[in-house]
């Protein structure tokens, strides 16, 4: 549910706060016009922002060749998501059979459950912790619509959004689209139940070559997602893979 790197695990420190909002500062002042603002952006990112980009721009270039469908688990505001369109407008800008949807309840954390809190460390997360405000959905679909403009054949909507507890949209997602097969699914839901019911339920839409990406596999912070990891998957005969810059994001190739 979160875009921030590394969620509770690497909250920065005061003195990397304090940088933090100056940046921040200085990008409301206007230091930069309106007018150039977006060619200039990399002015107030730091280098964690800028690692996830190349982590799914590294990831994206393993996708090209297979078939099927994008699913995102956990979208918050949805930078992730807007990412992927515009690595598919470079990547495959013809291939408007790449759809990209993305699950989240809009509301952050809905309940923890006893297989999120036992033996998480240090966790401070409560419900409702990675909201966003009410109705922020709407404004995410016009933010993606507008960035489908600037891909050819931007007439073909090639994007969707489900809002509610995966457990119950995912299965309406699939009588929405039976034909769905699935090429790269990212969970970033963190906690126990909803990871283990959405990777049960995509299994028989997955093939040989299909991506599975986890946001917090193998973390102190959130436990549940690796625990669904192993009761839905068969660990032994898959390899997990990291990338340099992010210290839990992982992916394994089918």
């Amino acid at each position: 549910m979160s875009d921030e790197i590394g969620n509770v695990s690497q909250k920065p420190s005061n003195g990397e706060r304090e940088s933090i909002d100056e940046l921040m500062g200085m990008l409301k002042s206007g230091v930069v016009p309106d007018s150039e603002l977006h060619v200039n952006l990399s002015l107030f990112q730091r280098r964690q922002e800028l690692s996830r980009i190349l982590f799914y721009d590294h990831l994206y270039q393993k996708l090209v060749g297979q078939h099927g469908y994008i699913l995102e688990f956990g979208n918050r505001y949805g930078a992730t998501l807007a990412l992927l369109q515009s690595l598919r407008g470079i990547y495959e800008p013809y291939n408007f059979s790449r759809m990209i949807f993305g699950f989240d309840t809009f509301e952050g954390f809905a309940g923890s459950g006893a297989e999120d809190s036992k033996n998480a460390v240090g966790s401070d997360w409560k419900e409702g912790d990675y909201g966003v405000p009410r109705g922020y959905e709407q404004t995410l679909d016009r933010i993606l619509e507008i960035h489908e403009r600037f891909s050819p054949i931007s007439h073909i909507k090639k994007f969707g959004l489900y809002k509610g507890d995966v457990r119950k949209t995912l299965p309406t997602f699939f009588d929405d689209h039976p034909e769905t097969m699935i090429a790269m699914a990212i969970f970033d839901m963190d906690i126990y139940a909803p990871t283990k019911e959405a990777l049960k339920q995509i299994r028989p839409r997955l093939h040989k070559g299909s991506i599975l990406v986890f946001d917090e596999l193998c973390c102190q912070w959130f436990p549940g997602e690796t625990q669904a990891v192993m009761e839905e998957l068969s660990m032994g005969e898959l390899q997990f893979q990291r990338f340099p810059h992010q210290p839990f994001s992982a992916y394994t190739i089918l």
